[in-house]
């Protein structure tokens, strides 16, 4: 996933840091990727775990079946 120029600003600003930093677009664009593609398969095995949870409430043997297809049996 790449991110528009737009939102790295916007939350760059958001973020409201302590000190008056001097960027250049590529870097900040190079620094946002990069915290990107490190929280990305975090984000993603909570998603699946949430996921297994509700398939859970609903069906055990099918939530057991989605964890064991993706490797968390």
């Amino acid at each position: 996933m790449e991110l528009k120029k737009d939102d790295v600003f916007q939350a760059f600003f958001a973020a409201g840091l302590e000190e008056d930093y001097n960027f250049l677009e590529e870097d900040l664009m190079k620094l946002a990727n990069a915290f990107v593609a490190m929280a990305t398969p975090e984000i993603a095995k909570e998603e699946r775990n949430e996921c297994i949870k509700v398939a859970r409430s609903v069906n055990h043997l099918v939530a057991d079946k989605i964890a064991e297809v993706r490797g968390q049996a």
